[in-house]
C-alpha cells in the first residue's frame, strides 16, 4: 500500500471516531420574550488521535527508507552503465587498434608486390633481349646452312623445290588416280542429299524478314449520353475501366467512336466486349464495369480455347498440352502487318508440310515448328519472341528438333536441320506473298529514321544504317574516337535508348563495328 492510501484510511479512521461521539446538550429555556435571540452552538475543534499520529510516523519512516533504496538503486545503476560505457569503449579501442594493423599489413604487401613486380618486369626485359639475340643467331646459322647445301647440290632453293615436286608427282600419279576416282564414287552416292541441300538453299535465297504490330480497337458510341456515362462524374468511371482493363481510352479523335490501345491484343478484345456490352447494358459505373470485365474475360478466354483446337486439328496436330492450345488461340486477336496470325499460321504450316513434302524431309517436325514458330508473340516476358516462346516449349517436353525449329526461324541461330530452314522458308513465304501484309510507309519510314538518329546522337559515331526492315542497326565508330573495349558500352547504350524511346514489335539488333585501316602508296 502507498504512504498516501496509508494517510487517507488512518484520517478517515480518525474523523469517523470523533464524529459519533455524543455532545452533552443544555436544557432548553424557554424565552420569556419573543425578542431574546438563541445563542449559536459553538463547534468543537477535533482534534487527530494518537493512533494517528503513530501511523503518521510509521509512513514518514517508510518512505524515508524507501527513498533511501531507490537512491541505493539508482547509484547501482550508474555504476553499471558507466561500468559497461567503459568496456564498450575498450573494445572498440581494441577493434581499432587491430583494424589499424591490417591496414599497417596490407600496406606492406602492397609495397612488397609492388617490388617484386618491378623485378619481374626487369628479368622480362632481360629474357626479352636474351631471345632476340636467339633468333639472330638462328636465324644467321640458317642462312648460312642454305649456302652450304646450294655449294653441295649445285642448285638454289628454287630450283630444289621444283625438282622434289616433280619426283613427288610422278610417284603420286597412281594414288591421285585411286582418289579421285574414289571422290567421283562418293559423290554420286551423296548426290540425292546434296540435290536437298541446293534445293533448299535456292529457295532459302528467296525469303524476307519483317516485322509490324497493330495496337488500336475502336468500339461505336451511339450518342452523346452514352458517351458522357462512359466518361462518369469527373471522370470516375472511365479511370476506373482503364485501371481494370489495362488500356488507354481515346473519345477525343472521334465524337461517335471510343479507341481502346495496348500492346495486349488479349486485352484489348476483352476491353472491346467489355465496352460493348456497357454500352447495351446502359448501367455503367465502377461494380457493373467489373462485373461485365470479368464476364469478357471468361468469354474470350473459353473462346480463345476453341480456336486453338480448331488451328491444331486443322494442320493436324492432336495430343497438344490444354495450356499451348489456349496460348495458340490468342493467335485470333495477334495480327502481323495486318495479317491475321492463325491465318498466318494456318498458311505458313501448309506451305512448310508442301515443302517438307518435297524435299523428303520430316513432315511432323516441319508441322510441329511451323505452328508454334510465334508462339512467343503472346507471351509475356522479357526477351524477344522466338526466346519466349523457345523457353515455352521446353517446359512441355516438345520434341527437340521441333524447339529448334522455332529458335532458329529467324537465323538468330545457325539451323541446325533441313527442318529448320522449311520453317525458315515457309514463314518468309506467308508473310512475302502479294497482298498478305501491309504497313503504313509513312511510318515505317519514320521509324527507320529514327532508329538512325538515335545511333548518330553519339559523338564516336560516324555513320549508322538501318537495314532488315528496321530490325537492325548498323554504326560505324570513329576507331580514333572509341577503342575495341569502348564498343560493347556504345552498344549497350544504343539499345537502351531504342528500348526506352521508341514503340516497336520484335527485336531490333545494334551492330556497332568499328574498322581500323592503313594504307602505303609504293612509287
Amino acid at each position: 500500500m502507498s504512504l498516501l492510501s496509508i494517510l487517507k484510511s488512518s484520517l478517515f479512521k480518525a474523523g469517523s471516531s470523533t464524529s459519533t461521539k455524543e455532545v452533552p446538550q443544555k436544557p432548553k429555556i424557554e424565552a420569556k420574550d419573543e425578542k431574546i435571540q438563541k445563542p449559536a452552538p459553538v463547534a468543537t475543534p477535533v482534534q487527530p488521535s494518537v493512533d494517528t499520529q503513530a501511523i503518521i510516523a510509521q509512513a514518514q519512516s517508510l518512505a524515508q527508507s524507501q527513498a533511501r533504496e531507490i537512491i541505493l538503486a539508482a547509484k547501482d545503476e550508474a555504476f553499471k552503465i558507466k561500468d559497461q560505457a567503459v568496456k564498450d569503449a575498450r573494445i572498440q579501442l581494441e577493434e581499432i587498434e587491430v583494424r589499424s594493423k591490417n591496414v599497417s599489413q596490407k600496406q606492406q604487401a602492397l609495397i612488397q608486390s609492388e617490388e617484386q613486380i618491378k623485378k619481374q618486369r626487369i628479368s622480362l626485359d632481360d629474357s626479352q633481349k636474351e631471345i632476340e639475340q636467339i633468333k639472330q643467331k638462328l636465324v644467321s646459322q640458317t642462312d648460312s646452312i642454305s649456302e652450304k647445301l646450294e655449294k653441295i647440290a649445285s642448285m638454289t632453293a628454287d630450283q630444289a623445290k621444283k625438282e622434289l615436286i616433280s619426283q613427288v608427282e610422278k610417284r603420286s600419279g597412281a594414288e591421285i588416280a585411286r582418289v579421285i576416282k574414289e571422290t567421283e564414287e562418293k559423290a554420286k552416292s551423296e548426290a540425292e542429299d546434296l540435290a536437298r541441300e541446293i534445293l533448299v538453299d535456292a529457295m532459302r535465297s528467296g525469303a524476307t524478314d519483317y516485322v509490324a504490330e497493330y495496337t488500336i480497337s475502336t468500339v461505336p458510341i451511339p450518342d452523346e449520353e452514352t458517351k458522357g456515362r462512359i466518361i462518369g462524374k469527373d471522370g470516375r468511371n472511365i479511370r476506373i475501366f482503364e485501371k481494370v482493363s489495362g488500356c488507354d481510352v481515346s473519345m477525343d479523335e472521334s465524337p461517335d467512336e471510343v479507341k481502346l490501345s495496348s500492346f495486349d491484343p488479349v486485352r484489348r478484345e476483352i476491353a472491346r466486349v467489355t465496352l460493348i456490352r456497357l454500352i447495351k447494358d446502359g448501367r455503367i459505373h465502377p461494380a457493373r464495369i467489373e462485373e461485365y470485365f470479368d464476364r469478357a474475360r471468361k468469354d474470350v478466354e473459353q473462346l480463345m480455347f476453341q480456336e486453338g483446337q480448331k488451328l491444331c486439328h486443322a494442320v493436324g496436330v492432336y495430343n497438344m498440352p490444354r495450356d499451348l492450345i489456349a496460348i495458340l488461340g490468342r493467335f485470333k486477336f495477334r495480327t502481323s502487318y495486318g495479317q491475321n496470325m492463325i491465318s498466318h499460321t494456318l498458311e505458313e504450316t501448309r506451305i512448310g508440310i508442301k515443302l517438307a513434302n518435297e524435299v523428303g524431309a520430316n513432315v511432323d517436325v516441319v508441322r510441329l515448328g511451323c505452328l508454334l514458330h510465334d508462339i512467343g508473340k503472346v507471351i509475356e516476358g522479357e526477351g524477344n519472341h522466338v526466346e519466349l516462346g523457345v523457353n515455352l516449349l521446353k517446359k512441355y517436353n516438345l520434341p527437340q528438333t521441333a524447339i529448334d525449329c522455332v529458335a532458329q526461324h529467324h537465323e538468330d541461330e545457325e539451323f541446325s536441320s533441313v527442318e529448320s530452314i522449311l520453317v525458315y522458308i515457309a514463314d518468309a513465304i506467308s508473310g512475302s506473298r502479294p497482298g498478305a501484309r501491309h504497313e503504313n510507309t509513312e511510318e515505317y519510314a519514320k521509324r527507320i529514321s529514327q532508329l538512325e538518329i538515335i545511333a548518330k546522337k553519339h559523338p564516336e559515331v560516324d555513320e549508322a544504317y538501318a537495314i532488315s526492315a528496321g530490325r537492325e542497326i548498323r554504326v560505324i565508330v570513329n576507331p580514333t574516337k572509341a577503342s575495341d573495349e569502348q564498343l560493347p558500352i556504345l552498344a549497350t547504350a544504343i539499345r537502351d535508348e531504342i528500348r526506352n524511346t521508341m514503340t516497336f514489335p520484335g527485336t531490333v539488333k545494334v551492330n556497332v563495328i568499328r574498322e581500323t585501316r592503313a594504307a602505303e602508296i609504293a612509287s
